[in-house]
């Protein structure tokens, strides 16, 4: 079967009718059995046709074998440019490779890992920058590592701290992740963080829309909740008459002595 012709234009005749000689080429790389039916041939540039056949290799389904022939110009001689295994449409393939900074997921450090910040990380920004006029220029890499050195030299604590643009991403992050408004505890909680007596309130830009919970027994104890989130545990929770535990019955005094069991 020859295919239609494609934006390379007709496929050269004497090339697309090579079938044979193509899956003889696919054969010298693959068994007999995992060579299927052939299923076309379409031009790749003037005198360089594709031949392609279905893979039947057990593991490769929407897989095919495709084999490159050319022919120099005037001549009659067919070449083998490259014979490849190749994934279909359908074909079942490894996800694109994502570096593993950003597959690096909360709780997946353990003891001993280390996860280095890079020099140009925008969410940071060196601490005696904040609040002040940014310099002109950008700072190199001896410039840095002299800042670095006076700020421990003077005790000023932490050399970075975070960029407005670190600041947005951690409320983004927060506010679309479990302790935000859109979690499915907060859509059925009685109440909002605003009003719960174990909320502490955090400092800074983040104070009027974050803080933490600081009940034990809450699923997000320890954890960032926007002040609009909730849950069950809400500290002014109360129990309607029909969900309070029914009441214990009186205590039932036991009379009865050794003698009286004798004598049953």
């Amino acid at each position: 079967m020859i295919a239609l012709p494609t934006r390379a234009g007709k496929p050269d005749s004497a090339l697309a009718k090579a079938v044979d000689l193509a899956r003889g080429i696919v054969l010298e790389v693959a068994e007999p059995t995992e060579v299927g039916d052939h299923l076309g041939a379409h031009a790749e540039d003037e005198r360089v046709v594709t031949h392609q056949f279905a893979c039947v290799r057990p593991g490769y389904p929407g897989w095919y074998w495709s084999v490159t022939l050319t022919r120099a110009k005037r001549g009659k001689d067919v070449t083998v440019n490259e014979v490849v295994l190749l994934p279909g449409d359908e074909a079942i393939v490894a996800p694109a490779w994502v570096p593993y900074k950003e597959r690096i997921q909360p709780g997946d450090l353990s003891p001993g890992d280390l996860l280095p910040v890079e020099d140009e990380d925008a969410r940071l920004v060196p601490t005696y920058l904040v609040g002040d006029d940014p310099l002109d220029t950008p700072l190199d890499g001896d410039a840095k590592a002299q800042v670095r050195r006076v700020a421990e030299d003077l005790g000023l604590g932490r050399v970075r701290t975070l960029s407005r643009e670190g600041i947005d991403m951690a409320a983004e992050r927060w506010w679309a992740g479990p302790g935000g408004p859109e979690a499915p505890l907060a859509k059925s909680a009685p109440d909002s963080c605003y009003s719960c007596g174990f909320l502490v309130r955090l400092n800074g830009s983040l104070a009027d829309s974050f803080g933490v919970c600081a009940n034990g027994n809450a699923n997000d104890d320890g954890r960032v909740v926007t002040l609009n989130h909730g849950c069950g545990a809400h500290s002014e929770v109360k129990l309607a008459r029909k969900q309070q535990p029914l009441p214990l019955p009186d205590h039932v005094l036991d009379t009865l002595t050794d003698d009286d069991i004798e004598t049953v």
